[in-house]
């Protein structure tokens, strides 16, 4: 396990594995079940800014539909404002079905301008 002063772009991870495993309505402990993981890993992910082993990495990321993006550019990590980054997770954490609502309302924000 490697420690978040190590893999810069990762700072955000383990709080949007909470964030997206709490919209999710799942517990730690079958979360962790999913990603094939102890309990005790994950509280270390969420709480303890503990990088995981890649594999259990791209777990996490398939089943939370997390932006991998966001945590392997690390050109780009933290350049990005604040509120982008709030509007990203929760934009990944929203049902598909409302999607088209929010395209539909940044299509008319861009068109706006």
């Amino acid at each position: 396990m490697a420690n978040i002063q190590d893999c810069p772009g990762f700072e955000p991870f383990g709080e949007d594995v909470k964030a997206a495993r709490k919209k999710r309505r799942l517990s730690r402990q079958k979360a962790a079940e999913m990603a094939g993981i102890s309990t005790v890993y994950l509280i270390n992910i969420e709480n303890n800014h503990i990088i995981p082993a890649l594999p259990v990495i791209i777990q996490l990321i398939q089943i939370f539909n997390l932006p991998a993006a966001k945590y392997f550019n690390q050109l780009t990590a933290g350049e990005e404002h604040d509120q982008r980054q709030r509007i990203s997770r929760k934009v990944m954490m929203c049902p598909e079905e409302h999607l088209l609502v929010i395209e539909g309302a940044l299509d008319g924000a861009i068109e706006s301008k």
